[in-house]
């Protein structure tokens, strides 16, 4: 893993938005995976920014978004898609056709399943992914692959925890219909990715950093299976970097990539 520590979390969206907007401009044909959450915000924020002052643009980018709520439509507006639509696609030139989000409305499991198979074939056909951006939960979950999630898992029906069901309550009215269920690409999906940036930031990501960089590769820590991807970044504001043990040496590492970079290592 790449680990890239900064002094605040408008610093790791302002890095996360420098490899997007790279791999926009260098790309033919680029294919982003997008996340949702609170996390990618702040990127978000960033692009929208940066495709108004003109520095990008979205026409010829592909997106895949890494799950869905079961049982919700796309119009409701706790669903992905209406997050994504008002934080980044409704402020910016990307295809509407080219956003995809996994089709979950429905309730039937044989049309669940294959809306699942349905993704995966759409990620392939597109090329694959470019660039996987990441979220962290707080157990260490990416997308919605809870902790036991196969590494070997791909789009498919999944059962959120407790936790995480609790975590996202504060987003549904009292009495309405929050989902315990969502379609999400499974963690072989995104370690077919051809880079994978996470960004985790706050002190509540804490614990689950520590264990995703510095635990075991464990099903219990899903974000662990990260450490056997080739080309992951891991980004943090101090706060989440804070219980790090090798701390130091994470920021010695890059200093010593950038010296290599820019042809002064020694």
């Amino acid at each position: 893993m790449q680990v890239i520590i900064l002094s605040s979390a408008h610093d790791v969206a302002v890095y996360a938005a420098d490899r997007v907007v790279d791999v926009i401009n260098t790309k033919k044909n680029p294919v982003l995976g997008l996340a949702t959450g609170s996390t990618p915000i702040a990127l978000y924020e960033e692009l929208v920014a940066r495709h108004h002052s003109r520095q990008v643009s979205f026409r010829q980018t592909v997106s895949f978004n890494l799950d869905e709520y079961i049982g919700i439509a796309d119009s409701h507006e706790q669903s992905y898609r209406t997050f994504m639509n008002q934080h980044l696609f409704n402020a910016i030139d990307i295809m509407p056709t080219n956003t995809h989000v996994p089709l979950a409305q429905s309730k039937e499991v044989a049309v669940l399943k294959k809306s699942a198979q349905d993704y995966e074939a759409s990620i392939q056909q597109a090329g694959g992914i470019d660039l996987q951006i990441l979220g962290i939960g707080l157990n260490g979950h990416i997308g919605f692959n809870e902790p036991t999630s196969s590494f070997a898992s791909r789009t498919r029906i999944k059962t959120l925890s407790e936790s995480t069901v609790a975590a996202n309550k504060r987003f549904f009215k009292a009495g309405e219909y929050q989902p315990e269920l969502a379609l999400t690409m499974g963690i072989g999906t995104i370690l077919d990715s051809r880079a994978v940036l996470l960004m985790a930031t706050g002190k509540a990501k804490a614990e689950a950093v520590k264990a995703m960089i510095e635990g075991p590769i464990s099903a219990m820590c899903p974000a662990s299976a990260l450490q056997l991807h080739e080309a992951a970044t891991i980004v943090l504001d101090e706060e989440a970097a804070s219980l790090l043990a090798l701390k130091e040496y994470y920021q010695w590492c890059e200093l010593k990539r950038q010296q290599l970079h820019e042809g002064s290592l020694i």
